[in-house]
């Protein structure tokens, strides 16, 4: 039993493509009939900044000697849901299509997770160990900052965040204790950055426009002052809708 061929309104049955081949079938243009949905969420981002803030100003204080070494594990523990927070601010960031936050704020997540494991079961070496991963965490905030500085307020979070992780990096490698405060100082200055980008965030969030300066520029400041228009631009191009990532 075979299918019936179409025919045209003459009575004749349509030609296919030349380039068809046999038995292949060819779909309509559904560009006309397709429709893209958007689905306004609230900004995650002062949820993550504030959780950057608080969880700097834990480790700040045990790296500064306002905590006896007992506290590790304390402090490790108060750490730990830095992870989850920064991780939903993350998957929230990624469905806002800003790949810029949303990886960044993933980076900051897996830095605190390792951190809380570390302290939790006085791994051995681990304190170099960490020295080395944050090492690494430098060579990635070096290159994020190149992108970055159109969202001044997250480059700002990233640019006092480099010495910190420079330090925390020889001071597991070397062991210098001045490096230890160093760095356990520069993370109460994090701490303040943080706090402030999260509470700008937050107040224009609620007011509908910038009551503290942030800073944005280029594509970030037209992403918030432009018209839908230009929030849709090339939308037919980014991930979620074009094939491939």
């Amino acid at each position: 039993m075979t299918a019936a061929s179409p025919v045209t309104a003459d009575g004749d049955a349509p030609t296919p493509p030349p380039d068809a081949a046999a038995g292949r079938r060819f779909e309509p243009d559904l560009r006309s009939m397709t429709r893209i949905n958007l689905r306004p969420i609230a900004s995650p981002m002062p949820l993550g900044f504030f959780t950057i803030a608080i969880a700097s100003v834990m480790t700040g204080c045990l790296q500064l000697g306002l905590f006896d070494e007992a506290a590790r594990t304390a402090v490790a523990l108060t750490v730990l849901p830095a992870f989850v927070l920064q991780l939903l601010v993350s998957v929230l960031a990624f469905g806002a299509r800003d790949v810029i936050a949303a990886t960044l704020m993933a980076v900051f997540a897996g830095s605190w997770l390792p951190y809380a494991l570390v302290m939790l079961t006085g791994a051995p070496d681990g304190l170099q160990v960490l020295g080395v991963f944050n090492l690494a965490l430098l060579c990635f905030g070096a290159l994020m900052t190149a992108v970055t500085r159109p969202k001044r307020a997250l480059w700002l979070v990233l640019a006092v965040s480099l010495p910190r992780w420079a330090a925390t990096g020889l001071a597991g490698v070397t062991g210098a204790e001045w490096l230890t405060r160093t760095s356990g100082a520069l993370g109460l200055v994090v701490a303040l950055v943080a706090m402030y980008t999260a509470f700008a965030l937050m107040l224009e969030d609620m007011r509908g426009e910038q009551v503290l300066p942030i800073g944005r520029s280029g594509p970030a400041h037209l992403a918030v002052e432009g018209d839908l228009a230009v929030q849709l631009r090339n939308l037919e191009r980014q991930a979620g809708v074009r094939r491939t990532l």
